[in-house]
C-alpha cells in the first residue's frame, strides 16, 4: 500500500449522530448500566452496594465486576418470560449461553436460577459440571468437537449434542457405539437468514462455517443419516441466527423455514421431532443509541410464530429451546479502569481529539477492534465540575487500533488516577480476553449486598511464566 500524507479524514472529530450532548457529563444513563448502579453526591460509582473505590483497592485495575443480583434478575426473567409464554404450548427452556461468560461460580447462579446451559468446548462442560450443571441439562455445540470431548459428554449423559456437519453424524454415532448408549442429538442447520447484524456475528446465512444448509440439502440428508443409525436419537433442530438482534423478524421467518423442513422430514422419512432450538442473539443495549426487546415481548412472539407455523403445516408442536448468554451477562457487567496518561492531540485543520489512556485495553476487550463496537464510559471515582469534551478511551497495547471508547463525552478535566467504568462488558470481554504484550488478564469478581467474591482472580506474571519452558 503506498504511503500517504494524514489529511482530513484523520481529522473528523464529531460525535456520532446516537451519541447526545450530556446536559451534565456526570449524570449515568440509567438504562445501559447494571439496576444497582449509582453515583452519590461527590460523583462515586457503587455498584452492588460497594464504592468503585473499594473495589479497586481490594483487587485493583483493571476489573471486571459483575452485579450478581442484576444478572440473576435477568437471567430468571428469561425463565419466567418463555415458561408463560409457552405455557399452553408444548413448554420451553432457557439455557444460558456459556460462551458469554463463564465460570464456576456463575454456573452456580446458572443451576440455582433453572436455567439449562450449553457449552462448546470440553472446558465449558468441565466448569458447567464443576457449578452443579447436570449433564442433562447441557446442551453440546460446537463445529470441531474432539473425539473425547464427545466421550465424556456422552458417557456423563449429555442432554443434546448439537450436530454441524455431516461428518459429526458418523463421529458421534461411531462414538455412542462403541459406549453403548444413545446419543440425543440436533442438527444445528443454516436457514438461509441473514439478520442485520455485524457480518462476523451473524451465523445463519449459507456463506460461513456453521451449520447444515437446508438449502441445498444437506440438512435432510444428515437428517436421513442420523434415522439410519439406532446409536442416534434425533430430537429436533437447532439454529443461532446472530448476534445484537433487536426484533423477532428474523425468528419468525427462521420457525417458517424450519416448519417447512419438518413438514419433509415427515413426509419422506416418517419422524417427527419433538424440539425446536431458536439460539440466542438477543439485543442489548451497548450505547443510547439501542433498544433492546424485554424477554416477554421476544418470548410471546416466538410462542405465536411457533403456533402459526405447526398449525400451517400440520405438525406436532415442540419443545423450544433458546439460548441467551450476551442478554444475561453483558449488562450485569462493568469495567473498571485506571487513567494512565491524557493528551490532547491536535488536528489538521486546528481540530483536536482527547485521548484518555487507561491501564486497560484490547487485551481485556477487543470488540471494539474486533467488530467495530460502541461502547460508553463514565467518570467513576469523582464529580467534575467541568464541561464535557468528546473523548477516545484508548489502551495501553503497541496497537493503534487498541481503542475501548471510539466516542465519550468525558468531563475536560479528567486526569491520570481518575477510575473510569464502562458499561455492559459482562459478556465477550473476558471470554475473548488475551495475553497481548504478555499482559495478564483481569480478575472477575461479583457484588452484591456490599460484599465482594473474586470469581476469577487476576493472572500474575507467574501464571505466564509457568507456560514457558525456558523460565
Amino acid at each position: 500500500m503506498a504511503s500517504h500524507e494524514a489529511g482530513a479524514l484523520h481529522a473528523q472529530v464529531r460525535a456520532p449522530a446516537w451519541l447526545p450532548l450530556p446536559d451534565d457529563v456526570n449524570d449515568l444513563l440509567q438504562p445501559i448500566w447494571p439496576s444497582t448502579v449509582v453515583k452519590d453526591t461527590e460523583g462515586l460509582m457503587h455498584i452492588g452496594g460497594l464504592a468503585v473505590t473499594a473495589i479497586a483497592a481490594q483487587v485493583g485495575t483493571p476489573v471486571y465486576v459483575i452485579d450478581e443480583a442484576d444478572f440473576r434478575t435477568r437471567a430468571k426473567s428469561f425463565v419466567q418470560a418463555f415458561d408463560q409464554a409457552f405455557a399452553s404450548l408444548a413448554g420451553a427452556e432457557v439455557s444460558y449461553a456459556g460462551k458469554a461468560l463463564l465460570t464456576v461460580g456463575i454456573a452456580c447462579w446458572v443451576a440455582q436460577d433453572g436455567l439449562n446451559i450449553d457449552v462448546c468446548s470440553e472446558g465449558e462442560w468441565q466448569i458447567a459440571r464443576l457449578g452443579g450443571i447436570d449433564a442433562k441439562r447441557i446442551t453440546f455445540h460446537g463445529n470441531v468437537k474432539t473425539d473425547h470431548a464427545i466421550e465424556v459428554a456422552l458417557s456423563q449423559g449429555v442432554g443434546r449434542v448439537v450436530l454441524d456437519s455431516l461428518h459429526e453424524v458418523d463421529q458421534v454415532g461411531a462414538i455412542a457405539a462403541r459406549l453403548g448408549v444413545k446419543a440425543p442429538v440436533m442438527l444445528r442447520c443454516s436457514v438461509g437468514v441473514e439478520a442485520h447484524t455485524h457480518e462476523y456475528i451473524a451465523t445463519s446465512h449459507e456463506d460461513q462455517k456453521f451449520g447444515l444448509a437446508l438449502a441445498d440439502g444437506t440438512a435432510f440428508e444428515a437428517a436421513r443419516r442420523v434415522l439410519l443409525r439406532p446409536e442416534l436419537e434425533l430430537l429436533g433442530v437447532h439454529s443461532h441466527i446472530g448476534s445484537q438482534i433487536f426484533d423477532t423478524e428474523a425468528y419468525a421467518l427462521t420457525i417458517g423455514r424450519f416448519a417447512a423442513f419438518a413438514a419433509r422430514v415427515k413426509r419422506d422419512l416418517g419422524h417427527s421431532w419433538s424440539e425446536l432450538g431458536l439460539g440466542g442473539g438477543f439485543g442489548v443495549a451497548y450505547t443510547c443509541g439501542h433498544d433492546p426487546l424485554p424477554p416477554g415481548d421476544i418470548a410471546q412472539a416466538m410462542a405465536q410464530q411457533v403456533e402459526r407455523a405447526c398449525r400451517d403445516y400440520d405438525l406436532p408442536l415442540p419443545r423450544v429451546s433458546v439460548e441467551p448468554g450476551r442478554a444475561i451477562a453483558a449488562p450485569s457487567g462493568i469495567s473498571l479502569y485506571t487513567v494512565g496518561v491524557v493528551k490532547d492531540v491536535t488536528l489538521d485543520g486546528g481540530l483536536s481529539r482527547l485521548y484518555v489512556a487507561v491501564d486497560g485495553g484490547m487485551s481485556d476487550n477487543v470488540r471494539t477492534a474486533l467488530y467495530g463496537a460502541d461502547y460508553s464510559a463514565t467518570l467513576a471515582s469523582r464529580r467534575s465540575p467541568a464541561g464535557p469534551r468528546l473523548a477516545r478511551i484508548v489502551g495501553k497495547h503497541c496497537e493503534s487500533g487498541d481503542i475501548l471508547v471510539k466516542d465519550e463525552y468525558m468531563p475536560a478535566d479528567v486526569t491520570v488516577g481518575d477510575l473510569v467504568a464502562v458499561p455492559v462488558t459482562g459478556a465477550y470481554c473476558r471470554s475473548l480476553a488475551s495475553n497481548y504484550n504478555q499482559a495478564g488478564r483481569p480478575p472477575v469478581v461479583a457484588v452484591k449486598d456490599g460484599q465482594l467474591q473474586t470469581l476469577l482472580r487476576r493472572e500474575t506474571i507467574d501464571d505466564l511464566l509457568a507456560l514457558d519452558q525456558d523460565a
